[in-house]
Parts: C-alpha cells; structure tokens; sequence
C-alpha cells in the first residue's frame, strides 16, 4: 500500500444561503479551486460525498452529472452517502483508492444544496438519517434527539446549559475569523440562554444551520507529490470509520459516542499515534452537546468532563487542544454532505501555515472527526506534515 498525500483544497468562498448557485455549480466551483491549489492538470478518479441531493435537490445520479459538468464525461466518479458523514467517508475512499495503487490523482469532494426547499422539506431530509420507524414516526427530529443526549448529559455529570453555550461561544469566536463562515460574527453565553428554545436544553443558537455548500480534496501517492504540486504535502497518516445503532433507544449508553469512539481508535492505530500526539481537530459540532460527546470519545478528556473542559478553555484556540478553529459546523455552517471535506481543508490549511488570523502555531499533525446522524456513523482522519 502506498501512503497517500493531500496536495490540493478547496471550497465555495462563502458558504451559507446561496440562491444564485444550484448543486452542480457549488460543486464545480470549489472543486475547480481544489484543482488550482494542486496544480494537477487532470483527476484519474472522483468521490463525492453527499447525503441527500435526491430530496434537497430532486437530483439523483450525481457522480455522472457532477464529473460532466467539471468537463470530465468519462471519469469513474461515485456519489458516497452515510448521512452527515457523507463528507469524511468520500476522502476515506478516495485516499483507499489511491493507496491500492489503482489511480494517481483522485478528487474527493462533498456537496450538499440545502436551501432550495421549505424548512419542513429540509427537516424531513436530514430526519431521514434517523431510524424511519422508530424514531421519526413518533415524532423525533434531530434536535430533539440531541436534546436528549444533552439531558442525559446533564443529569448523569453535571454538564450546565452555560457549558453548553461556551461552545457556541467559542465557536463563533473562531468562525469570525473565518471569511468563508456563514455566520462570521461573536456572540456571548447571554445571548445563546436568551436565544429561541428549540428542544430544551437546546436553543437555536446551540444548533448548526442550514446551509448551501461544497469543498474538495486532490488526493495522490506522497512519492510522487513533491513532483505534481509546490504545496506542502499533507500525509494522510491514517483513517478510521465505525457504525452504531442508529436509533438513541437501541444504546446502552446515549451520552457515549460509541462509533467515534472505535473510528478514532482505528485511525490512531493505523497512524501509529495517540490524540496526544495531535495538535488540532476539527470535529462534529451540529449542536453544542455534540462537541462535547465528541471530545469525550476522542479522549481528550475524561468521560463526563466535555463541559467542564470547554468552560476551562482547553478546546479554544490557545488550549491544550484547540478544537473547531474554523468555527465549526455552528458558526462556519454545514452543508452535510460537504462538512468532512472541509474539516480536511481546514487542517490541511493549519499544517500549511495558511490559516490566517486562526492559525494554530507550530501545528504538525491535526484530526478531523465527522459524524453521521445522532452518531450512526464515523469517520476519523490523521493527518500530518510529510
């Protein structure tokens, strides 16, 4: 197996409500920009990840449409599709594909065209990432099963809705200083307490946004990197995915995300690291509780203790660990099927020294966690300066 190296990103220069672009446009464009960041003149392969192009967008079949309009008719491109995780696993295949030696040069990109459709519309949608039957039949939606993560949070540790709200806090805080956020702007634990109820303990400022979106990746051999682009590689040092029971009611333990859990074990041992070892991460924050299950499953902190260490600032950017310089899915915005692409951008950017403003100093290796639904899926990615 060859080790595989990112030597190109991209993505939309701003995200959020983009009326004037449709699915296929979004896509074209940030993988357009992939393709100059590498300074490759072809891809061999393409992935893409996207959760639901068939009811945010009435459009199926999107690996061929999508290779036709970025003037590739002929290239092998697949779609890749579990849920919010859509993202991460496409880079996964692709850095697969590049491994196994059966291609040189691949794109994996992600993609999603959410507000073309009601918020009922879009609410169905992303519903369709929970158990049909036995959790959106009864009426679950998807801050209502994060409530409920966040409540069983609460009772058993402790967990405050003000730590709940230091996540958001945060966030935004990084996403500022983002140009491509959503939702560039700082806001203050008052504000999100004070903010629309939406499931409680959760307002609406703890829950990511809709959002229009695309991002890409240039995958290819590290021995042949140096020869195809001037950017610093970016070694893809390991990956992991997992599954869990996809209905909250079917867990032992609701607070406990296990598939992250075991995704992140297989990426630290195929990387030969420990989350000691990583300097950033960017990880899955579609509400605030989310983040704090998933620093938790990462082990950067002891189980239960997610809130208390976002309120000590050991997740900000000058923590131990800073967690979500980008600002997240909460403030930078999550086009579903496109978070685990951008997450990949955003470290890659950290570990070139690109990052601007938000630039963790002196980072050499980073993780990206991407999640699908209420934790059904997972993806992990390793990834350091080769």
């Amino acid at each position: 197996m060859r080790d595989v190296a990112i030597i190109g990103v991209g993505a939309n220069p701003k995200w959020g409500e983009l009326w004037g672009q449709s699915l296929r446009d979004l896509f074209v464009e940030a993988a357009l920009a992939a393709v100059d960041d590498a300074g490759v003149d072809h891809v061999d392969d393409m992935y893409v990840g996207c959760m639901s192009s068939g009811l945010f967008a009435a459009q199926e079949h999107i690996g061929s449409l999508l290779a036709d309009y970025l003037g590739q008719p002929h290239l092998p491109a697949t779609r890749v599709e579990t849920a919010c995780a859509s993202g991460g696993a496409a880079v996964k295949m692709a850095a697969i594909e590049v491994a196994s030696g059966h291609a040189d040069i691949v794109l994996a990109g992600g993609v999603e065209k959410m507000t073309d459709v009601g918020g009922g519309d879009a609410t169905f949608a992303l519903g369709s990432a929970a158990d049909a039957e036995y959790e959106c039949y009864h009426g679950a939606t998807f801050p209502g099963l994060y409530a409920m993560i966040a409540r069983a949070h609460m009772d058993r540790y402790g967990t405050t809705p003000e730590m709940l709200a230091q996540v958001s806090v945060k966030n935004h805080g990084n996403g500022a200083l983002n140009p491509m956020a959503q939702y560039p702007f700082e806001i203050s634990v008052e504000q999100v307490l004070n903010s629309v109820m939406i499931a409680d303990p959760l307002h609406i400022l703890d829950c990511s946004p809709i959002t229009d979106g695309a991002a890409a990746a240039i995958l290819c051999p590290l021995e042949m990197a140096a020869k195809l682009s001037k950017k610093t590689p970016i070694r893809i040092a390991g990956f992991g995915q997992a599954t869990d029971s996809i209905q909250l009611a079917q867990r032992e333990d609701i607070t406990w995300l296990t598939s992250t859990a075991e995704a992140a074990a297989r990426a630290f041992a195929m990387a030969g690291t420990t989350i000691k070892d990583v300097d950033l991460c960017e990880v899955h924050d579609c509400f605030t509780i989310a983040e704090i299950c998933v620093v938790e499953a990462l082990g950067l902190v002891e189980k239960g203790k997610g809130g208390e260490a976002t309120m000590a600032g050991r997740t900000a950017r000058d923590g131990d660990i800073p967690v979500n310089v980008s600002g997240g899915l909460k403030a930078k915005g999550h086009p579903v099927g496109a978070t685990g692409v951008v997450q990949v951008m955003e470290v890659v950017k950290q570990l070139r020294g690109e990052a601007g403003e938000r630039q963790i100093e002196g980072a050499k290796r980073g993780l990206t966690q991407n999640m699908g639904g209420s934790g059904g899926s997972a993806v992990v990615h390793i990834l350091e300066v080769a």
